[in-house]
Formats: structure tokens, C-alpha cells, sequence
């Protein structure tokens, strides 16, 4: 049976993923996708699978979050909006 805090935290990662694949800005999608990466391992913790949460969080918001803002910040841009 789903619960309702389950069927929230499905929601708001989805609602993260599509804002991330909409927004123009490099650095605001990195950060939507750190969101992205919270509320997925809420909700694997929430469902029970701890470890797999922590993964997540370590691995999805952390590492992945720092590495994307990096590379942000090395590219440059090639022409004006």
C-alpha cells in the first residue's frame, strides 16, 4: 500500500527532475538535481532501504553535486543569450 508521504516524495523528485530538464540555467540545474538526489534518498529511507538511501545521498547530492558545480564553473560560454 502506498502511503501519502510516498506518493509526496515521488512527486516532488518529479517535479525536480522535469525543472531540471526545463531550467536554462547550468547552475540551477545542478542544484534542482542535488534536490533530485534528497528526495530520492528520503524516499528509499522512508520505504526502508537505508543503505541505498545513504548511497544516494552520499553519492547523488554530494560527489555528483560538487563535481557538477565544478565543471560548471571551468566551461566557458561561447556566445551571448
Amino acid at each position: 500500500m502506498i502511503l501519502p508521504t510516498e506518493l509526496l516524495l515521488g512527486a516532488l523528485a518529479m517535479a525536480a527532475a522535469i525543472v531540471a530538464l526545463t531550467v536554462r540555467d547550468l547552475l540551477a540545474a545542478v542544484a534542482v538535481l542535488a534536490g533530485y538526489s534528497f528526495f530520492m534518498a528520503v524516499l528509499y529511507t522512508h520505504l526502508g532501504a537505508v543503505d541505498v538511501g545513504f548511497t544516494e545521498a552520499v553519492v547523488g547530492a554530494g560527489v555528483s553535486g560538487v563535481l557538477f558545480v565544478a565543471a560548471v564553473f571551468r566551461m566557458t560560454r561561447r556566445s551571448e543569450d
